[in-house]
């Protein structure tokens, strides 16, 4: 029994996460693990690409205990490399590729790596930082690598062929296959709650947070997907957008779906023009995306001409789904032959991004759903342990087998974070407010940090503003999230200049290029506005609404493109300049 509802609790075997699909794959190794670009591999295939990578890993000197950093889009490689170092004892520490340079040095320098896995297209970024870095070795993956023989050869042709630094730390992938070819498996008897993966959030606080997690946690989320998705299996397929560096898309979309024994079909480079075709051309049973995605679906032309009659779930997280939008998204699903209603989830980074879903008795409009089996909410008074009755707003807080060990290297955040309350259980104090009702349905409501969440992606306002206030021409800023037509939320920065700085066009575009430089693009802000003064709250703090109801206003009034040129602009001008998208797109852009 893996689940025992009179005591609410969940069996998770004693193994790592490589075991874990290991011995699910037995069941089935020739069926479809993974699909990429057209290219298919068996589960069979699957497990012979990890033990490949493993071997190579051990010949670059990477041992039990070890942290190695991948900065990878979602292609196979990405998945041998983290389920490798899984088998070995050593932990990934997964970063997106599209971090600042100096994003991916403090990132690399934190966890201690000697090596890196990277994607080609960051070769220039790494080869400017690793002098200041422990790196010995940099193995550079390009997306071609696995694609089927003609797609490789179109893809050389359109992209300029990427030259590794004369430098010996410096391999390809070929280098480093061929490496392990004679190396000896190191055997390793790895605990399953040791850290298995390190995610990148900005915990409760907005500081940039190095999360760890552990293999009874990514188990532990594999057994509740087993129990709760039981009509899913062998020749399944889910549609794996999120990225794997985001906690939804590691755990779900990849170790979930291996678990389940189903198909992750990878996507590289999410294009969400493209959507329709995507869902026409492999029609997944399941889709997790966030609500801006399922928009675009609706909105692509001819998606009203797909076929969804194979879908079995449609599941909206990583932002909360208006109640406009889920009405839209199931009378969409409902005239395209879906036979199916959009499943909102809820998680966190820190809970391994998904705590509860709204199936079965758990589906109620405008609910995130009822706890996964294992997990226990509850709602408390923000800043105390004392659980509020039902259907009263509180602070959401979580405890089940799937939450963080912690934060690294940061016992005050942990302690802030994971909670033991007057029960016993240590719960995870997520700085979200929502209600529980008398069913057990859990209503998200609004968050109570100030994490600013664009196209799915968590945006730090404090983490910015410091960035920002680096600049030599600044005295103080503040970020806000302001509203955006299609990704919910973006940046909105308010700056007053030190003295001798003038506001003009020169300033605001060095500013800007100070933020490309040392902020993943989806953290830049879309606006700049230069100010005398930032307003205060009668106990002299930021008075954040005050800045958020004069942008507003501005809006109705038609004032606010002003201040940071026309955003539409900036957006088409930073598209053009960007190199490719491995993530959401235009998670990184302000158009």
């Amino acid at each position: 029994m893996m689940y025992n509802k009179n005591t609410g609790e969940l069996t998770v075997p004693d193994i790592t996460m490589y075991e874990m699909i290991k011995r699910l794959a037995q069941n089935h190794p020739f069926s479809a693990a993974y699909e990429y670009l057209g290219a298919t591999g068996t589960y069979s295939e699957l497990l012979d690409g990890i033990d490949r990578f493993a071997k190579s890993f051990a010949a670059c000197g990477v041992r039990a205990g070890d942290i190695v950093t991948i900065c990878m889009p979602n292609t196979p490689e990405a998945v041998f490399a983290i389920y490798a170092l899984n088998k070995i004892g050593a932990a990934a520490n997964v970063i997106h590729p599209l971090s600042a340079q100096t994003e991916i040095r403090n990132c690399v320098n934190s966890a201690g790596s000697r090596v890196l896995a990277v994607v080609d297209m960051c070769v220039e970024k790494i080869r400017g930082i690793i002098d200041e870095t422990k790196l010995e070795k940099v193995v550079v993956i390009s997306p071609a690598d696995s694609m089927p023989a003609l797609l490789k050869a179109a893809y050389r042709l359109k992209t300029k062929k990427v030259r590794l630094p004369e430098d010996a730390r410096f391999i390809n992938l070929k280098e480093f296959v061929s490496a392990g070819e004679k190396a000896d498996l190191p055997v390793t008897q790895a605990s399953p709650d040791l850290p298995a993966v390190i995610l990148h959030s900005g915990g409760t606080t907005g500081t940039p947070k190095e999360i760890v997690l552990t293999n009874r946690g990514f188990n532990s989320l594999g057994t509740q997907a087993l129990i709760v998705l039981k009509d899913v299996g062998v020749n399944d397929r889910v549609l794996a957008i999120l990225p794997v560096f985001h906690a939804f898309g590691l755990g779900v979309c990849v170790h979930v779906t291996f678990c389940l024994g189903a198909c992750s079909v990878l996507i590289p480079r999410f294009e969400a023009a493209k959507f329709t075709k995507l869902m026409k051309k492999h029609k997944p049973s399941m889709v997790f995306g966030v609500p801006t995605l399922y928009e675009a679906l609706i909105n692509a032309p001819g998606s009203e001409k797909l076929d969804l009659s194979g879908l079995k779930y449609l599941v909206s997280g990583g932002d909360s789904l208006s109640e406009t939008l889920e009405k839209r998204l199931n009378n969409y699903l409902e005239r395209t032959g879906a036979g199916i209603k959009v499943i909102q989830g809820y998680g966190l980074t820190e809970s391994l991004g998904a705590v509860c879903l709204a199936t079965g008795d758990g589906y109620k409009p405008g609910s995130i759903g009822k706890p996964l089996p294992g997990n226990r909410f509850c709602v408390v008074k923000p800043g105390t342990c004392e659980v509020l009755p039902a259907n009263t707003d509180g602070e959401i807080c979580v405890n089940g087998p799937t939450l963080m060990a912690g934060y690294r290297n940061n016992e005050k955040e942990t302690k802030e974070a994971l909670v033991r309350h007057p029960d016993g259980r240590v719960w995870l104090h997520t700085g979200d407010i929502g209600a529980i009702d008398a069913d057990g349905c859990i209503f998200y409501r609004m968050r109570l940090k100030r994490l600013i969440i664009s196209s799915g992606y968590n945006v730090y306002p404090q983490h910015i503003e410091k960035i920002i206030e680096q600049h030599r021409a600044v005295a103080k800023c503040t970020v806000i999230g302001v509203p955006h037509p299609y990704k919910v939320e973006v940046a909105k920065a308010y700056i007053v200049l030190k003295e001798g700085y003038a506001p003009g066009d020169e300033i605001r575009y060095s500013i800007r290029e100070h933020c490309r430089k040392n902020l993943a693009k989806y953290s830049v802000p879309c606006e700049f506005e230069f100010r005398q003064t930032i307003p205060q709250t009668l106990l002299g703090k930021t008075d954040f609404n005050a800045l958020r109801q004069e942008h507003l206003a501005g809006l109705a009034n038609g004032e606010n493109r002003k201040n940071g040129k026309n955003i539409k602009e900036i957006g088409k001008k930073e598209e053009k300049e960007r190199p490719g998208n491995s993530g959401v797109q235009d998670a990184d852009t302000c158009a």
